[in-house]
Formats: structure tokens, C-alpha cells, sequence
């Protein structure tokens, strides 16, 4: 309903009926109404612009008010538009056919002042209470697909599945879930050599597009934080070879991040073992991974050589016969002592 009152629709073949009931219902005080002189006119009216309240006659040559009635109930933009039928008073039956035909409400011929009143002013309440509901659930759906973005902003999709169907997402420990970190090389000196505007709005495409990414590796990002990415195979959406898809994802996107602009070089860290998983605090939550394996990915992925993706030479085997890879030698991890490294250059 416009903040200028209801609009109306009289559609009647009589001439002088339209002029009596358009004239009455200005009276009592509703200035926008609208005639028809029959049915075609008045679907052809109703497709142009909204109608809160209808007024229609029964008897109409070329569509009477059964078809305009009909069509109106069969379009999913009419169907809701409230119909008073205008009926003689020996039309008794027909009016209770159009009723249960999805009618709202009758008015007899000579039109009576007061039930007029009556009669057009609870239909326009009842449409005004529908169309009030049909806001709120419109604002109650808008708000639930908010909260739901941004959950899957803070979670992987599988956390949220469990949230929203047990209120809670319990932790527990995963085996064999393949660990990747994705770090951006220089990227603290990059920050404190350009505004903040810049930075963000570049760190933003690039991760967007490193999320694009574990997509379609059928991978859960986890998180970003400072310069990383951390993402999982394996995690809470089970596939088959982890470290395979963890592998052809890390590749990815160092290939991607090499082909933005400003164009970037990242490191990228894989680990495979058992991690513990779950949701931390009750406001500002964050669900994460903790673990050896989580450790370790994170220490590879800082002497990782930029455009490779660095393992252990034990995570290494899973890939051997499917990529080619360089020996590191062994580096120092802290917490690991020695470890023996490989570089995954290429797919053989």
C-alpha cells in the first residue's frame, strides 16, 4: 500500500454503476480509484501498476468476473490482490462460486453506504496485515542469509551444517587430514610501503581468488591470519587422496598468485596427520585446527622455496609418481628438530 493511501480498481460494464461507486468510495476518503469498463481492460490495468483492493463485477461481456477472477488467482502476482465481488441480489449463488474460487468479499447492487464502508475497509486491513507479515519474513529471511554468510565466512561449510542442525559444533579429532598453509612472501614490508586502502582492497582480491580455489579442490579454508591461508582436505568433507588434492591446490595458487597484479609470490607449507578441531570462545568465534600437524605445515611454509609446495620427504611418497619434486635436504623446524624436506615442482 503507497504512503497515498490504498489504490482501487472498479471494474464493472455499466457505465453508471462505475460513476456511483467510484464517487461513494472518494466519499468516504479513498482518492486513487482506478475503472475498467470490462475484464480484458482490467487484467491489462492490473499488469501495469499494483492494485490493493478489486472490485469486480460478475456479469461482463467479453471476460466476465468467473475468467478475470481465475486468471488473477492463477498469476502469482495477482493471486494476493483481494477481490470484492459486485453481484445482484439474485446473483446470491454465483457470488458463493466465486468465493470459493478465492474471492474475498461481496457487495450487493444498489450499493448500501455503510456496509460499502465495512466491507472495503476490512478487505484493505486484511491486505495490509499480509502485506506487513510478508515484510517481516522478507526481513527475517534477509537477516537469517546475513548470519548465514557470515558464518560461512568464519567456518567451513561442514561446521556450519553441524551448528545449524545441533546448536553447537562439537570438537574432535581428525586423521589424516592434509595441513596446507598458503604465506604471501614480503607482504609485511608491502603493507608498510602503501595506504591501507590499497593494501586491503589487493589482499582482498587475492584471497578471494585463493578461496576460489579450495573450491575447486574440494578443500574447507579455515582461515586467513596476517599473511596466510590455512585450508584442509580431508577435514570435515571426506575425499580420497588429501595430500594429492592438498598438492594440485597449493600449485594452484602460486600459479594465481603470480598472475595478479601487484604480482605476488607465496610459500606454501603441506603437512598430513591427525589434527583436533573445533569452536573457541562464545563471542567472536573462530573455528580452528590445533596439533603437530598444524604446526608443522605452518613451519614448512616458511622455507618453502615461492612457487612450490613443500613437504615432508614421508608426505612426499603419497605423490611421487604423480609430480616432480626436488630434494631440500633437511631443515630446521622448530619443535621437529631435522626434517627432510621435498619441493612439488609439476605434474609429470
Amino acid at each position: 500500500m503507497s504512503d497515498d493511501g490504498p489504490v482501487l480498481l472498479v471494474v464493472d460494464d455499466n457505465e453508471d454503476n462505475r460513476y456511483t461507486l467510484t464517487r461513494r468510495l472518494k466519499r468516504q476518503g479513498y482518492d486513487t480509484v482506478v475503472t475498467a469498463e470490462h475484464g480484458r481492460h482490467a487484467l491489462d490495468l492490473l499488469a501495469t501498476r499494483p492494485f490493493d483492493l478489486v472490485l469486480l463485477d460478475i456479469m461482463m461481456p467479453e471476460m466476465n468476473g468467473y475468467e478475470v477472477l481465475g486468471k488473477m488467482k492463477a498469476d502469482s502476482k495477482l493471486r494476493d490482490v483481494p477481490v470484492v465481488m459486485i453481484s445482484a441480489l439474485d446473483e446470491i449463488d454465483s457470488v458463493v462460486r466465486c468465493i470459493e474460487l478465492g474471492a474475498e468479499d461481496y457487495l450487493s447492487k444498489p450499493f448500501n453506504p455503510t456496509l460499502l464502508r465495512a466491507r472495503v475497509g476490512a478487505c484493505l486491513e486484511k491486505k495490509r496485515l499480509r502485506d506487513q507479515e510478508a515484510s517481516y519474513i522478507e526481513k527475517l529471511e534477509s537477516e537469517k542469509k546475513r548470519s548465514d554468510d557470515l558464518l560461512h565466512a568464519i567456518m567451513p561449510a561442514g561446521a556450519v551444517q553441524e551448528l545449524r542442525a545441533t546448536g553447537a559444533v562439537r570438537p574432535r579429532r581428525f586423521e589424516d587430514v592434509a595441513v596446507l598453509f598458503c604465506k604471501f612472501v614480503d607482504f609485511t614490508q608491502y603493507c608498510d610501503r602503501h595506504p591501507p586502502e590499497r593494501v586491503i582492497a589487493e589482499l582482498e582480491a587475492l584471497v578471494g581468488c585463493l578461496e576460489n580455489i579450495t573450491v575447486e579442490h574440494e578443500m574447507e579454508k579455515i582461515r586467513t591470519v596476517g599473511d596466510s591461508l590455512l585450508a584442509t582436505a580431508g577435514l570435515l568433507h571426506r575425499v580420497t587422496d588429501p595430500v594429492l588434492r592438498a598438492t594440485r591446490c597449493g600449485l594452484d595458487m602460486a600459479a594465481a598468485a603470480a598472475g595478479t597484479e601487484p604480482r605476488r609470490q607465496v610459500r606454501v607449507g603441506l603437512h598430513v596427520g591427525p589434527v583436533v578441531a573445533g569452536v573457541v570462545a562464545s563471542r567472536q568465534f573462530l573455528y580452528d585446527l590445533w596439533g603437530d600437524t598444524v604446526n608443522t605445515a605452518a613451519r614448512i611454509a616458511e622455507h618453502a622455496t615461492p612457487g612450490c609446495v613443500a613437504m615432508t620427504s614421508a608426505t612426499w611418497l603419497q605423490i611421487q609418481d604423480q609430480y616432480r619434486g626436488e630434494t631440500r635436504g633437511s631443515v630446521e623446524i622448530e619443535g621437529k628438530g631435522e626434517v627432510k624436506l621435498v619441493e612439488c615442482l609439476e605434474a609429470l
